[in-house]
C-alpha cells in the first residue's frame, strides 16, 4: 500500500478492468482515515497496488483534484469512503451535500470516463426506522431518511448510479473495528478494564463487523455484477444488548456487567441528528446471486473480542 498522491511506482503488469482478475490491479481508496477505508486499503494492498489517500491528500468536494489524481493513478477500480458523518452532517447541510452528494458523483463521473469501476458505501440512515419490529429493509424498499446524513448518503448513491455504469453501491451499518473511538468500537475493551458506559436501549440495527464487511466486498468485486447490495452481520440488537454481549463474551458476571452499563435512551444523548430506530438490512442480490448468509452478529463480535 501506498499513501500519497506519488504514482510513478506503479508495475506495468497491472490488469486494466475487473477486479475479479487474478492479476495485480490498481486501485484508489478515498476517505482513507476513516474505519473502512484504513482497513480496505490494507485488506487490499494484500495482492494489489493502493493508493490510500486522507482528506488532506484529496479533498473529494474538488473536481479538478479528483479529475487531475484518476488521470494519473489511472485505478481500475475507486473505493469511496469518504464521508461526512451524522451529527456534522445535521450541523452543516451544505458541507453534508459536498462531501456526501458532490463527491461522489465527481468519483463517479471519473471512474466512467476512465473505464474504472467503482464502490460506494451508503448507509441503513437510508431508511425511517419506523415501526419497530418491521421486517428487515431490503433494496426494494423506498428510502426515507431522518435526517440529513441519511438524505446526502441517498442523493450520493443515485448520483453514483447516474453517472457510471460500473458502480457498486454497498450499504452498511454499525461497522466496527480497531482504531476508532466509538461505542461499538471500544465497549468491550471498556468493560474488560472496569470503565463505566452509557448504552442506548431503545434504537436497534445490523452490526458490522468491518473484517466481515471486507470479505464479502472481496466476494461481491470477484462476481463483478454490478447493484445496490445491503452488507450487514446477521440478526439485530441495540447497544445496549451489544454491550450486555461484550461483557458475557469477557466473562463478567452478570452484576459485574450492570454495574458497567448505564441503560439510556436516545433521547437522554442530545445529539444534532434524529437517529432511525429500527433499521435491520437483508440482501437480496446476495440471496441471488447465492452468497452465504453472514455469520450471526453475537459470531462476529466474538470474533472480534477474541482478537484482543
Amino acid at each position: 500500500m501506498i499513501a500519497g498522491s506519488g504514482v510513478s511506482w506503479f508495475l506495468s503488469s497491472c490488469q486494466s478492468r475487473s477486479f475479479g482478475y487474478s492479476g495485480l490491479v490498481r486501485i484508489l481508496v478515498t476517505g482513507a482515515g476513516g474505519l473502512i477505508g484504513r482497513f480496505a486499503a490494507a485488506r487490499f494492498a494484500r495482492r494489489h497496488e493502493v493508493v490510500a489517500l486522507r482528506r488532506p491528500e484529496l479533498d473529494v468536494t474538488d473536481a479538478t483534484a479528483i479529475r487531475r489524481m484518476v488521470a494519473e493513478v489511472r485505478p481500475s477500480l475507486l473505493i469511496n469512503c469518504a464521508v461526512l458523518q451524522v451529527d456534522n452532517s445535521e450541523r452543516d447541510p451544505d458541507l453534508a451535500r459536498a462531501v456526501n452528494v458532490d463527491g461522489p458523483r465527481f468519483l463517479a463521473e471519473s471512474a466512467a470516463s476512465s473505464g474504472a469501476e467503482i464502490v460506494h458505501f451508503g448507509s441503513q440512515y437510508a431508511f425511517r426506522g419506523e415501526p419497530v419490529g418491521r421486517a428487515p429493509y431490503t433494496v426494494w424498499d423506498e428510502p426515507d431518511p431522518v435526517n440529513v446524513y441519511g438524505e446526502t448518503k441517498v442523493a450520493g448513491e443515485r448520483a453514483v448510479l447516474r453517472a457510471c455504469a460500473r458502480s457498486y453501491i454497498v450499504r452498511t451499518s454499525w461497522v466496527y473495528g480497531r482504531g476508532k473511538e466509538s461505542f461499538l468500537c471500544t465497549v468491550a475493551d471498556d468493560l474488560r478494564n472496569g470503565k463505566r458506559v452509557r448504552a442506548i436501549e431503545d434504537i436497534w440495527s445490523c452490526t458490522t463487523y468491518v473484517e466481515d464487511l471486507l470479505d464479502r466486498l472481496t466476494e461481491i468485486l470477484a462476481r463483478g455484477h454490478y447493484g445496490n447490495y445491503h452488507v450487514v452481520n446477521e440478526g439485530a440488537c441495540s447497544y445496549y444488548e451489544f454491550a450486555l454481549e461484550a461483557g458475557r463474551l469477557l466473562g463478567l458476571d452478570a452484576a459485574r456487567v450492570d454495574s458497567l452499563i448505564e441503560v439510556v435512551k436516545e433521547s437522554a444523548m442530545e445529539r444534532a441528528a434524529a437517529r432511525p430506530r429500527f433499521t435491520p438490512m437483508r440482501c437480496v442480490l446476495s440471496e441471488e446471486l447465492g452468497f452465504a448468509p453472514m455469520r450471526h452478529w453475537r459470531d462476529a463480535l466474538a470474533a472480534y473480542v477474541g482478537r484482543a
